[in-house]
Order: structure tokens, then sequence, then C-alpha cells
């Protein structure tokens, strides 16, 4: 059976790619970061995730990025803005993506996956210069120069199935494929508990997606 590596964070778009990668006849080994994110939980989704999708393997690797700070997302002493704002927020993570997937094309190449599904998005989110189409075609083109399964003639596609589409129509997709959103968390700053404030972007972006798709939002809140 063909393989691919999916990087799974615990949110909703990567546990829908990892649902679209399996409906693609992929066998799946998942991929996740202890980076030192604010949000333990969402790591903690993502073993939930793993192991009720049924992943071949599902690898989490820990890794530095918080010590170098720079995001609210790593860095305790920077609030996590609640309201939106101009430009690129303080939420990027620098370099966050490239790293990944750095580790995903290791994995892919070591065990001879065909391709790395991410979850990125460029519709419904905050404008992250790393989940843009022109990065994730950068990084593929660099991919299979430095690779020796490109060289020997076995190139690996990064697949980004989500890139171009609403919230909405992610959570439609990912409701026709049978995903439990019960399960992930999106919140940047969710509780131990993987309750979501409702205030940041990333869970202003997923309640307007349930609401425009018209299925029930599951999605526990700390505070209703």
């Amino acid at each position: 059976m063909k393989k691919a590596v999916v990087l799974l964070s615990g949110g909703l778009d990567s546990t829908t790619c990892l649902a679209l990668a399996r409906s693609e006849g992929f066998e799946i080994l998942a991929l996740s970061f202890d980076y030192g994110q604010r949000s333990v939980s969402e790591l903690n989704a993502a073993k939930a995730i793993a192991q009720a999708s049924g992943v071949t393997r599902h690898h989490v690797i820990p890794l530095g990025i918080g010590a170098l700070g720079g995001s609210a997302l790593t860095d305790h002493a920077v609030a996590v803005p609640e309201q939106e704002c101009a430009g690129i927020p303080v939420t990027y993570v620098p370099a966050r993506n490239t790293i990944f997937l750095s580790y995903a094309l290791a994995l892919a190449e070591v065990s001879d996956a065909q391709a790395i599904y991410i979850g990125v998005n460029a519709r419904d989110y905050s404008g992250y210069p790393d989940c843009r189409p022109e990065f994730i075609k950068a990084f593929e083109v660099m991919a299979n120069l430095a690779t020796k399964a490109a060289i020997e003639g076995n190139p690996i596609a990064i697949e980004v199935p989500l890139i171009a589409l609403s919230k909405a129509e992610i959570i439609r997709r990912g409701a026709q494929l049978g995903v439990d959103y019960s399960l992930t968390v999106s919140c940047y700053q969710a509780d131990v508990l993987g309750r979501a404030c409702g205030r940041c972007d990333s869970c202003r972006f997923r309640r307007k997606g349930f609401q425009e798709a018209g299925i029930p939002d599951t999605t526990r809140y700390a505070v209703e």
C-alpha cells in the first residue's frame, strides 16, 4: 500500500487532512510535535485522533522551538490576541511549518512514503506566510532536490488538499468522511481539559465555519 506522512496537530484542519489521505488509499504515518506550544491539550488531542483513526504509526517529536520565543503560542509572556488585528498576528511561530515539513520529509524518505499531507489553508486563516501556496511549492521543489529518494526517481509530493477551501467547506468534507470533530482542539489557548476560549483567531474561524456549514458545533468551550 502507498504511504503518506500526515502532519497532525490535533486541530480541525489536520484531522480532516488525515481523513482525506486515508480516503485516497494511503497507509498513514502521523507526525506531531511537542514544540513548547501554549496549549498542551492539542497534543493530547493528536494522540487521541491518531489512536481513533488507526494510523500505522504516530510519531511525537520533541522540539525546542519554544525556547526561541517570538510567538504568543510559545511564550507565555506574550498575550494571545482576542481581537482581529492588521498584519501577521503574534500567534505566528517563526519557521514552524518549514521545520515541521523538514521532519516530515525525513520520515517520508526513511519510510518510503510517496506523499506528505499538511493541512495549511490560505483562505480562512490568520495570514501566516508559511501557509501560502508559494511556500508549499518552493518547499516541494527544495525537497526533491535534497533527498536521495527523489534523485533516484522517487519524488515526494507535498499535498495541501485544504489550501483553497473555506472553513465551512473543510468541515463539510470532513463530516462526509466521518471525522469526529469533538476530538479536535483548535484553540490557541485551550485549557488542560481541551476546552476552547472562544475568542482567539482560531476559535473565531472554527465557530464561523460550523455556522456556515450548517453542522452542529461539538467544540467544548471553557465559557459558554
